[in-house]
């Protein structure tokens, strides 16, 4: 390809909303180009990147058995009533009519159209396991789309589906598209790793998330160096002390905390280290209401709360019902009731394994402007009704797995498997008859990876102050060749269609910058946009029969001799 017959628009600056890495250089790079909030056109250069993605995961797809459809980006409500979801879904599904007033909505995901196609067309034992997939568009109407394509509105998502006759294969579809995932991310050239997380929204009992690993990730993921555990934070075990709780050897003190309400200014106040504090959060659930208990530099895990029978439901307590139930404002809340008499309201302690161990520790006393120190379980406060687990890990944790300690990274997710079980074929009645012809409903697995999402990722893990640096799978052309001077010297043209056109006919996508602009200007783009390895052809090289070759990552250039710099090339590519 010759740049004078592509599209190219690049800037020096990008706008003043790109935040992030990604979305500033996308909109330097001429990459897309924003229509409205959260929606983007691809651009040519942009497209060659999608493509580049969707034929990898398209491969490893079907190389895993998975067959290829294509499913509407509208569809008819009456599939999401059926499911439930359509009243579950909250405003990030965008509902629209028609002409004759009936209910659709633009697709946020697949599940139901895809398990409707199930019930109508799979009626065997002997049609099982099937595997179906698409790349399609998406769209989520989110609150504050932000970060370019990373958080849009509109995006492309390849979701597949299984479908297995019992749930133990299902885990094998689950293996084969968790192995999938793992080849495809491998391929693209990312560095990633797979987590164990929640299934969410979506449902299921089991699921991995694939996080490229990069600091302006959102999600934090925990993993240990010395195994191959790895969990969202959300989904991370922290295990229990290894030591007992200690002895009660302080005395339990009321201590005047005036205006100190926040764990900080309480440890401050008191010159007492924040982790001798514990930490007072209320809720309402089924259950009626709740106080949570955390040591004070711990952070609850509202994930792991909603998993206990006793947080049902839950939601924040409002500071009306804190009053009825403590008799005190935020801020002074703890378990120990005020002056030795019971709450004023039913409440329902559950701590944290670590606040369930402490001994001597700080908490709210439940009476405005005071705390109390030397506050212990069973002495000074009944034990806690419930010991689980609800708070994130903190790095230096013992791993789960007993196998060496927690680390935590920053990570952008852009795939997920779930292992959803019957939570839609059940509700929609997809069943098939067995051996022994009795009718059962199908086990179902949904694997995502977001198309356009990965792209970005791609560009938070891999660039520099001077723009992109692809990894070869995903670069939108493998080679740059940079003619100086093509426009004045038949010389430098001729050498540089010559090696364009031997590339070509190799397979190597190469684009030619013929344009006649400065080197500076050229260079410049050449490295905004990432191109891997790039060729320099001019006069002065030529006269000595040597061209520069320079790979995106490399600081200098090396001198190649002309006649070598195609096979000089192909052996950088691998």
């Amino acid at each position: 390809m010759k740049l004078s017959q592509f599209y190219l628009s690049t800037t020096k600056e990008a706008p003043a909303e790109a935040e992030i890495v990604s979305h500033q250089l996308m909109m330097r790079a001429g990459m897309i180009k924003k229509l409205g909030a959260g929606i983007y056109t691809w651009m040519p250069l942009g497209v060659r990147v999608l493509r580049k993605v969707e034929a990898i995961v398209r491969e490893e797809m079907n190389a895993a058995g998975a067959v290829e459809l294509l499913m509407p980006v509208i569809q008819p409500a009456e599939l999401w009533q059926e499911s439930g979801r359509w009243e579950k879904m909250g405003p990030e599904m965008m509902r629209v009519k028609d002409r004759h007033e009936r209910d659709f909505i633009v697709q946020p995901t697949s599940e139901e159209v895809i398990t409707d196609i199930a019930r109508q067309e799979l009626r065997s034992w002997r049609q099982l396991p099937l595997n179906l997939y698409h790349i399609q568009t998406k769209f989520r109407d989110e609150r504050r789309p932000r970060f370019g394509v990373m958080r849009s509105r509109e995006f492309i998502m390849k979701d597949a589906y299984s479908f297995d006759v019992d749930k133990d294969s299902l885990m094998k579809s689950y293996q084969a598209m968790y192995d999938a995932y793992t080849r495809i991310f491998s391929r693209l050239g990312l560095d990633f790793r797979a987590v164990k997380a929640d299934t969410g929204n979506i449902g299921g009992f089991v699921s991995h998330e694939f996080q490229v690993l990069a600091e302006s990730g959102e999600d934090v993921i925990a993993y240990c160096a010395d195994s191959d555990y790895a969990a969202n934070i959300e989904m991370a075990e922290a295990l229990a002390p290894s030591t007992p709780r200690g002895a009660a050897t302080e005395a339990l003190v009321l201590t005047p905390t005036p205006g100190q309400k926040s764990c900080e200014e309480v440890a401050a106040f008191l010159k007492r280290p924040l982790e001798h504090q514990l930490k007072a959060m209320m809720y309402m659930s089924d259950a009626g209401f709740v106080l949570c208990m955390v040591r004070a530099d711990h952070m609850i895990n509202e994930v792991k709360l909603g998993k206990l029978a006793e947080l049902a439901n839950f939601r924040p307590a409002t500071p009306e019902e804190i009053e009825t139930h403590l008799g005190v404002e935020p801020g002074y809340c703890g378990p120990v009731p005020r002056h030795g008499k019971a709450h004023p309201g039913r409440v329902l302690v559950v701590a944290d394994r670590t606040a369930a161990a402490m001994a001597n520790f700080i908490c709210g006393a439940n009476e405005s402007g005071y705390h109390l120190t030397g506050a212990n379980w069973g002495r000074d406060c009944a034990e806690p009704d419930v010991v689980a687990d609800i708070r994130n890990v903190v790095e230096g944790d013992p791993s789960p797995d007993g196998r060496g300690s927690l680390k935590l990274r920053r990570g952008i997710e852009v795939g997920h498997v779930f292992a959803l079980g019957q939570r839609y074929s059940l509700a929609l009645g997809a069943r098939f008859l067995d051996r022994e012809q009795k009718e059962q409903v199908m086990e179902m697995g949904c694997y995502g990876i977001g198309i356009t999402r990965v792209v970005a990722a791609a560009i938070e893990q891999n660039h520099d102050d001077r723009g992109i640096i692809w990894p070869t799978p995903m670069a939108p052309f493998s080679v740059a060749v940079a003619a100086v001077g093509y426009e004045r010297s038949a010389e430098v043209r001729a050498a540089a269609d010559r090696l364009h056109d031997e590339l070509a006919a190799a397979g190597v996508d190469v684009l030619l910058d013929d344009r006649g602009e400065r080197p500076g200007v050229m260079f410049a783009d050449l490295e905004l946009i990432g191109i891997p390895h790039r060729v320099t052809i001019g006069d002065r090289g030529l006269k000595e029969g040597i061209v520069e070759y320079q790979a995106r990552r490399d600081r200098a250039a090396t001198k190649v001799a002309l006649g070598e710099i195609a096979a000089h090339v192909r052996r950088a590519l691998g």
